[in-house]
């Protein structure tokens, strides 16, 4: 799937036109999929709007691609045409490789904490990303 071609120059109209890749693709996937994508980011639904509407101006940071193209099984030509825009609207990116690498979403029953389940939340997504970081460091030794 190719981007949409930009009305105009720079990063703005790149960061819209990814958005829109993500935010068809979100559209064509069954229902919920917004909210999963939240719980795997770890984050608020707005949040997922923010980052999905192409009225917003509010990039995508690449450490959640990853966790974007799993949760929502991106076909290869909506990928491909993705990341042809995300290359576009950020170019001093040069790991964008790293991102694609190949993720899954884990779904798990916690106690609820009430007000704190946000920090709880928050302490076991860093603490995969952790244990995640070190077996990828040991890959490469």
């Amino acid at each position: 799937m190719a981007p949409p071609e930009p009305t105009a120059e720079g990063p703005e109209a790149h960061i819209r036109a990814y958005k829109a890749v993500l935010s068809r693709v979100l559209e064509t996937r069954p229902s919920g999929a917004r909210q999963r994508l939240a719980d795997a980011l770890g984050k608020h639904r707005s949040f997922v709007t923010q980052i999905t509407s192409p009225g917003y101006s509010t990039p995508i940071p690449q450490k959640h691609l990853a966790t974007i193209f799993s949760v929502c099984h991106f076909s290869p030509a909506e990928r491909d045409g993705f990341m042809a825009a995300y290359q576009l609207a950020h170019p001093g990116r040069r790991r964008i490789g790293d991102a694609t690498r190949r993720t899954r979403h884990l779904t798990l029953l916690v106690p609820d904490l009430g007000a704190d389940n946000a920090a709880f939340d928050k302490a076991v997504s860093e603490f995969v990303s952790r244990i995640a970081g070190l077996m990828k460091k040991n890959d490469d030794v």
